[in-house]
Order: structure tokens, then C-alpha cells, then sequence
């Protein structure tokens, strides 16, 4: 089986209902990035990656489209041999730009998966189960809306929280962590600040919120900053940013500068990267998630496919970003969040097959 064919389309993904704010930035639409592969004997896989915004990471959508035109048309005449293959001779193509090759691999698991009629997530090691947890990511707002939210969310059966913090006075941040609290009992609770507080602004949230059984989620912008203050810590701190390649994950584990990860598809270069993290994840027990930025029913399939390859103990949840839109590109099976959780795909490859002309036409096409 060989790469015959490579079309990349661009799809916007708007918000239904409130804006999204993190402490970086505020969104009420994103820009995705899809990729159509298509073999010599007719299968199709497909992946996406969709950066939020142009300063959440350093990745964006146009950067996105511009890495694929530069890797797609030595794609073309490609064996399909396995998916690691395909990462290597996309290195050889382009340095860096893991955002976008993740799009090309998990497009070529899906084909691989759909061409041998096997799930993504038995292609890579097996799942330990058919539903996923997810978790509930509040946004940054008021305190007692965000409380009020939170005990919504909790009712409908989510295991865990992530509450967004940052970008405003400490002290809001404080009174959201309390009342959040103090509205659910939940205890599994990530305080998210994605890189934005000083060392001094999480030295207090954790003196003031010492009752409160939460994981610090990549508090500061480094991991030297962590380092700094991580021995003044009595709240668990979980990576998320720092890690955007698997030496970063190595850097990490070696310093013993966190407890666990928020871990991203697409950050880390696809589901092959995902996997080598997972198992060293594994080896150090170390909790983690498995999620990605943002995007539709492709990237929702991929995250639901890898979490239900972790341990169960070790697995915090599969954050999707289902919950905040109306869009699904499979109408049929689109992947949703029930309960809190995530019902696996069950049709081979990622179990997610794009109704006909939902992305329009492609932006760039390559055979």
C-alpha cells in the first residue's frame, strides 16, 4: 500500500456560546487544519491539529498548512509500512513542526487501522477499556459563575475539574479555587495557569489554598521557575506547555520537576510520540492526561483512542473540546462526552469517517 493522494483543508470551528478565556488569550473560533490521505487501493485516513491561537504554543494554523505544502508531495509514491516509517521520512522532510506531522500520523493510523480493519487504539497496545473518563475545563470568569458551573458539571457525572487561572489579580483566582471547592467536594481539581503566574502569585494560591486537594497545572512559564519553588510546594505539580517533544518529558522526569503531565497529541508530534510517552509514564508512575489543544471529531477520535490504551490508575482523563461546540464532521458517530465520559470509537482505524464535503474543498492538494 502506498500514499497515492494528499489533500489538506481548512475548517473553522466556532464557539457555541460563551467565549473561551485563558490567561493568554480569549476565543470564540478556531482555525483547523485537516488531512486527507489516500492509498493506492482506495482507503482513506484522515488527521487534524487545530493550535489554539497563534501564542498558546509555539504553533498556528497557517504555520500548520505551510509545513504540510512542505511535506506532502514527498509523501506521494510513500510504502506504508507503519507509521514510524512515515515519521521518519517526514524528519527528513522538515525539522521540527510537530503540530503539523501529528496530523500526518494520525492520518496514517487511521489508515493503517482501516485498511487491516483494527482500532487505532489496539494498533497501539490494546484498551484497557471502551469508556474514557474526561474532565471539565472552566474557563476563566467569575468565581461564582465558574462555581456554579462547576456544580453543574459534577452533576452530570465529570470525575475531575480543571479550572482555568491567570491573566488577572491573584486574588480572583483565589475565590474561584475556593468556591469551586466549596460548590463540588470534587477532588480531583487541576488549577491550569497556562505558564501565566509568577513564582510568588503560586507560592500564595497554595498557602491559601492549602485545604484544597488540586494539582498545580504548568503554574509558571519554565521549568526552572518550577524548579525554584517546587520544594515550598505541598500541592502536586503537573507539566503541560514544557512538554513539546519527548526530550522535553525525559528533562522533566530527570529533574523531578513535576508529578504528572497534561499531555497533547499534536504537541508531541502525533500518536506514535503519545504512546513512547505513555509507556515512559508508565515505568515512572506518573499520572497523566490525554488530550489536544482543540478540534473536532478527528482529533476527539485519537485522544479517546490513546487514553484508553493508559492504565486506568494513571489516566486523568481526556479533555475534547466537544463540549463548547455544535460542529461534527462525523454526523453518524460523532464523538461526544456522556457522563463524563467517552464511549470509544468501535469501527476500525479511528472509528471516525467525515461526512461527504463537510471540509469543503481542499486549500492544497498533492498526488
Amino acid at each position: 500500500m502506498r500514499i497515492a493522494e494528499v489533500h489538506v483543508y481548512q475548517m473553522d470551528l466556532p464557539l457555541s456560546g460563551k467565549a473561551y478565556r485563558m490567561s493568554e488569550g480569549t476565543y470564540t473560533s478556531l482555525d483547523s487544519t485537516i488531512v486527507q490521505i489516500v492509498s493506492d487501493t482506495g482507503v482513506t485516513g484522515w488527521g487534524e491539529t487545530c493550535p489554539v491561537g497563534p501564542t498558546y504554543a509555539p504553533e498556528h494554523a497557517l504555520g500548520a498548512r505551510a509545513a504540510l505544502g512542505q511535506m506532502s508531495e514527498s509523501l506521494i509514491g510513500t510504502s506504508v509500512t507503519g507509521p514510524r516509517a512515515v515519521r521518519r521520512s517526514l524528519d527528513r522532510a522538515l525539522n521540527g513542526h510537530n503540530y503539523a506531522k501529528a496530523a500526518i500520523d494520525i492520518a496514517i493510523h487511521d489508515l493503517i487501522g482501516k485498511a487491516h480493519g483494527i482500532r487505532v487504539c489496539d494498533m497501539l497496545g490494546g484498551a484497557t477499556t471502551d469508556r474514557v473518563d474526561s474532565y471539565y475545563a472552566l474557563s476563566v470568569c467569575d468565581p461564582d459563575e465558574a462555581a456554579e458551573i462547576a456544580a453543574e458539571k459534577i452533576a452530570e457525572g465529570y470525575p475531575r475539574l480543571q479550572i482555568k487561572v491567570g491573566g488577572r489579580p491573584v486574588e480572583i483566582d483565589i475565590e474561584a479555587i475556593r468556591k469551586v471547592w466549596e460548590a463540588t467536594g470534587c477532588t480531583r481539581i487541576a488549577v491550569d495557569a497556562n505558564r501565566a503566574l509568577y513564582a510568588r502569585d503560586v507560592l500564595r494560591i497554595g498557602r491559601e489554598c492549602a485545604d484544597i486537594p488540586f494539582v498545580f497545572e504548568q503554574p509558571c512559564n519554565t521549568m526552572e521557575e518550577i524548579a525554584a519553588i517546587r520544594g515550598q510546594l505541598h500541592h502536586a505539580v503537573y507539566l503541560d506547555e514544557n512538554t513539546e517533544s519527548l526530550n522535553d518529558v525525559l528533562r522533566a522526569i530527570s529533574l523531578g520537576v513535576c508529578d504528572g503531565f497534561g499531555l497533547k497529541v499534536t504537541r508531541l508530534g502525533g500518536l506514535g510520540a503519545l504512546a513512547t510517552v505513555r509507556d515512559l509514564c508508565e515505568a515512572r508512575s506518573m499520572p497523566h492526561t490525554c488530550d489536544d489543544s482543540w478540534g473536532g471529531d478527528i482529533i476527539a477520535a485519537a485522544c479517546a483512542h490513546i487514553g484508553a490504551t493508559v492504565q486506568p490508575r494513571l489516566l486523568e482523563g481526556v479533555w475534547i473540546a466537544a463540549p463548547y461546540m455544535e460542529n461534527h464532521y462525523d454526523s453518524a458517530n460523532p464523538v461526544r462526552i456522556d457522563g463524563g465520559r467517552i464511549q470509544v470509537p468501535t469501527g476500525p482505524g479511528l472509528g471516525v469517517v467525515p461526512d461527504e464535503g463537510v471540509f469543503g474543498e481542499p486549500v492544497a492538494s498533492f498526488s
